[in-house]
């Protein structure tokens, strides 16, 4: 039995298309399924939760980013078996597991492939399977919520442009194997997967099955020095720039100087502490 949490208003109301074509394809190959459609925002945990409780295999988020990062906090990650099925604005998680854009194809490998072991982040109790970070990439997604004509990767490049003029920088102490560093940073980033905010490669290295995390700084720099960071990240050569810190690590504590706002999978939470640890072996998802 295959269980489907999806939003309708997903990619703009593809979503809906989506899973009709979806539901019709398991019926034709007698797929028991059930359908679940989200009513408001966290209602996919909310559905997880409950049909984890009811002894639920195998839960799959059909949409975007938001989506997948609803259902993944309301899964039993022991138990359930964990797919995904792109149908939103931003699907940044599935180039790193090479899950297709394409549903029809994301949906074969759901029904042929066996599940594996997959990463997740655990960010004091609130799980990201991609990216978790804060700095400017918050600063942009705030401005992009603003936004109400313009979507997409447009938006996004429309709030960078913005923020590049009015960003401060972030103060904070970083604190790992017991050693606390002092720092003052662009951006601050734990990534299990390898991109956000519609192709940014903020961790171009990261795999979703090592049992580690890729911790990234970008320490403070001339703003006239901003866009040419950008310009680099873009094109997956961040960890090249001096600028750069890069380590791999189970377990990252950072504290900052005053109230901060994370960035969990593109979903933002006010202070949230940014304690963030590797779940290694424990979830199960259908990827390639």
């Amino acid at each position: 039995m295959l269980d489907l949490i999806y939003n309708e208003t997903s990619g703009s109301g593809k979503c809906k298309k989506i899973i009709a074509k979806i539901s019709e394809a398991l019926k034709n190959r007698n797929i028991e399924h059930r359908l679940f459609p989200t009513k408001a925002k966290k209602h996919a945990t909310e559905l997880a939760k409950e049909l984890s409780a009811e002894g639920s295999t195998d839960i799959i988020a059909v949409g975007g980013d938001g989506t997948v990062h609803e259902v993944l906090n309301g899964i039993d990650t022991e138990k359930v078996n964990f797919g995904i099925i792109p149908a939103g604005s931003g699907n940044d998680f599935i180039e790193t597991a090479k899950i297709p854009l394409d549903p029809m194809k994301a949906l074969e490998i759901i029904l042929t492939r066996e599940p594996k072991p997959t990463d997740y982040l655990d960010c004091a109790g609130v799980r990201g399977i991609n990216i978790i970070a804060t700095g400017i990439d918050v600063e942009i997604l705030k401005r992009c919520a603003k936004f109400k004509v313009i979507k997409g990767k447009l938006q996004y490049l429309l709030s960078l442009i913005i923020s590049l003029f009015k960003f401060e920088f972030y103060n904070f102490d970083t604190l790992i194997d017991g050693k606390r560093e002092e720092k003052e940073a662009l951006i601050v980033a734990c990534g299990n997967g390898k991109v956000f905010g519609g192709g940014i490669q903020m961790c171009p290295e990261a795999q979703i099955d090592d049992g580690l995390m890729d911790f990234v700084i970008c320490n403070k720099m001339k703003k006239s020095k901003i866009p040419s960071a950008f310009v680099k990240l873009m094109k997956g050569k961040i960890l090249q720039e001096p600028f750069t810190e890069f380590s791999r690590q189970t377990h990252v504590e950072v504290c900052f100087d005053k109230k901060t706002t994370v960035n969990v999978d593109g979903e933002l939470y006010e202070d949230l502490p940014f304690d963030v640890k590797i779940v290694n072996n424990e979830l199960k998802m259908y990827r390639p």
